[in-house]
């Protein structure tokens, strides 16, 4: 079983809304669309789901051309972050509904949505009305009637958006152990990087209607291919500063020139966008190859156990995630270091010439 997109486009108006898209999703996976609003996620699912037909290109299920299929005749389930529930019906006679209209037996009908219950933990809450459970029992309630289907294609457009910091992290833990019995293609649309790590399986970015990258989730956090891969897949995004590279000296743009040491000294002569994450910027010098940047910090955000710090580098905006409370005064210059090792170099172009040299396995 597999879904494959082949050079999928579509445009509206003139505009184009997904660029040339190829993508193939096997059975029993979960797919991470992850991208910032109006990025192409909710439009890509559409047309997966034949709710908008490509302007060109072809849809495969199984090997069959599905490109001008009608959405109600094709084996898919889809869930909103703005779920839906039947309020005057109990949670077995919501989870129960596409299977009556699927003329199942009643006794088919109610193994099915006693399994269904136990696999979303609403056994307890079954008689109920959707209004009188909570929040995240009523987004397990519209889960769990998309999974009873048993669709070999089910489609979670930022099912969890709408649910508390509580609730999101309970089911964000839950949701890959339930999706993995189901064996179905998972595809789950989402703007929050740490969501898809917490999901794992592959993972697609999209940036203004275009896939950037597709792979295994951990591979495309730890290596992406470009500078829209890494902007989208690091939160806060991705700090960048442009640099150059000659003989055997590393210069940077406000003039720090250093020795071209470790994954830097692979590159030829010419000139480069370098790319970190916040979590990689200290308030110390942990390492004797670390260099040392000066910037003007322009706000501090406190959560307990972290410090976001906003800062001013020449023209660049930088973010830096340093661990504990830091409680430093604004709108003085302070000193942030970087260990290269932790630098992705880009050409111009935006495509990745040398990789960060941190250490990861996965």
């Amino acid at each position: 079983m597999s879904l494959i997109l082949e050079d999928v486009t579509l445009t509206l108006d003139g505009q184009p809304h997904i660029y040339q898209t190829n993508l193939t999703l096997e059975k029993a996976t979960m797919n991470i669309l992850l991208g910032a609003t109006s990025s192409g996620k909710t439009t890509l699912m559409r047309l997966m789901a034949g709710l908008d037909k490509p302007s060109s290109g072809r849809i495969l299920w199984n090997d069959k051309d599905v490109t001008g299929l009608r959405v109600q005749d094709r084996d898919i389930a889809m869930v909103y972050q703005q779920f839906i529930n039947y309020p005057s019906l109990s949670v077995y006679e919501n989870i129960a509904s596409p299977l009556r209209i699927m003329k199942k037996t009643n006794q088919d009908i109610d193994r099915q949505v006693k399994d269904c219950a136990d696999l979303m933990k609403l056994t307890p809450f079954l008689e109920r009305k959707p209004l009188e459970l909570s929040g995240g029992q009523q987004q397990r309630c519209a889960l769990a009637r998309a999974l009873v289907k048993g669709s070999g294609l089910v489609l979670l457009d930022e099912p969890l958006a709408n649910l508390d910091y509580k609730l999101r992290e309970e089911l964000r833990a839950e949701i890959p152990k339930i999706f993995a019995e189901a064996g179905a293609i998972f595809v789950y649309a989402t703007t929050e990087p740490e969501e898809a790590l917490l999901l794992g399986g592959n993972t697609a970015t999209l940036y203004q209607g275009m896939v950037s990258q597709f792979g295994k989730t951990s591979s495309v956090y730890h290596q992406p291919q470009n500078a829209d891969t890494a902007r989208i897949f690091s939160n806060p995004p991705m700090n960048f500063l442009k640099l150059s590279k000659n003989t055997n000296n590393i210069s940077f743009a406000n003039g720090k020139v250093i020795e071209a040491k470790g994954p830097l000294s692979a590159l030829e002569e010419g000139h480069y966008i370098a790319g970190f994450r916040p979590n990689h910027l200290e308030l110390n010098k942990h390492s004797a190859d670390a260099i040392e940047f000066s910037a003007t910090l322009k706000i501090t955000e406190i959560t307990g156990s972290e410090t976001f710090l906003h800062m001013q580098h020449d023209a660049e905006h930088w973010v830096g995630l340093i661990h504990g409370v830091h409680d430093l005064p604004l709108g003085q210059d302070i000193s942030v270091y970087l260990d290269p090792s932790h630098i992705y170099t880009f050409a111009n172009d935006g495509q990745l010439v040398v990789p960060a040299s941190y250490s990861y396995s996965g």
